[in-house]
């Protein structure tokens, strides 16, 4: 009787073993195909952050190419002139960064307020250009 147990007792392990080796593969290889969907998917949302985040940058750069025009410009000590050329440098900014929405942009209204800010940009600019051309530093 008490080896009867022992082989009961055995057969009833196998069976939990078997029982639990299937209900492990059941969860594990839907986690591997969903791990591996996962991977798939974070590299393309990776490269498509990467995208964005180089044009980001790219306005980053635009900006931060401005903030050292400025600060290495010599005032005059004539406002109007410290301001035309100041202004100049800020209006050209907002081209280069209008211009990165323009190129990579996704979202229409944004294209078309950076399309818009590229041509009001650019007539103000002709504007303190054709200013400076009429009042040059003496």
């Amino acid at each position: 009787m008490h080896t009867n147990n022992k082989i009961s007792s055995l057969g009833i392990a196998r069976n939990l073993a078997c029982t639990l080796a299937v209900a492990i593969s059941a969860y594990t290889i839907p986690v591997v195909a969903t791990a591996q969907t996962s991977a798939s998917s974070a590299a393309k949302m990776e490269m498509g952050a990467n995208a964005s985040g180089d044009a980001s940058m790219k306005m980053r750069k635009s900006m931060d190419d401005m903030h050292e025009k400025m600060g290495q410009m010599k005032m005059t000590g004539d406002v109007d002139h410290d301001f035309v050329m100041m202004m100049r440098s800020h209006h050209q900014a907002a081209i280069d960064m209008a211009q990165v929405e323009v190129d990579t942009g996704k979202d229409a209204a944004m294209i078309n307020a950076a399309k818009k800010i590229i041509a009001a940009q650019k007539k103000e600019i002709a504007q303190f250009d054709a200013w400076m051309k009429k009042h040059p530093m003496k």
